[in-house]
């Protein structure tokens, strides 16, 4: 298991709202437990041959600081915000129109892009109704749990 696929297993529990998940392979042993107001820590500790100590990491998860600033230029805008780890397109097909354009008025039931996790397609919805101010995510880019893709006027 590589550190790519912890940080996925990290974004999953904490999404998924359980406050501990312990999983045991042969090689690997992971404990990873959030909580509220807590930042989620991950300790990993690697299966080692008799004799030799297990040495464990810690992963915290953290907000980059860039994004904490951008939050605080846009406070009276709504963001729609990815709910998964994936690719961010903004067309339902290569030679289709975009999804929605800046100035478009959406509803919570608007499907606003899509987002491809491990080659399934989501349509992502708006969730908010108001009219999109900016999209914050190129076409065809990766996106994170939770990152920002549109800024919504409310209506």
């Amino acid at each position: 298991m590589d550190l790519k696929e912890i940080q996925n297993l990290i974004k999953f529990v904490a999404k998924s709202g359980a406050s501990e998940v312990k999983l045991e392979m042969e090689d690997i042993k992971i404990t990873i437990r959030t909580g509220s107001g807590k930042k989620e820590t991950t300790i990993v500790q690697q299966a080692a041959p008799i004799g030799l100590p297990q040495v464990p990491v810690a992963v915290p998860s953290e907000a980059p600081s860039a994004e904490v600033a951008a939050k605080e230029e846009t406070t009276n805008y709504l963001e729609i915000t990815s709910p998964i780890i994936g690719t961010f397109y903004r067309k339902p097909a290569p030679e289709k129109p975009v999804f929605v354009e800046v100035g478009d008025t959406v509803n919570s039931e608007t499907i606003v892009c899509m987002v491809e996790a491990m080659k399934l397609f989501n349509e992502i919805e708006a969730e908010v109704s108001g009219k999109i101010v900016k999209v914050l995510v190129e076409d065809g880019t990766p996106v994170e749990f939770g990152q920002p893709l549109f800024l919504v006027e409310p209506s």
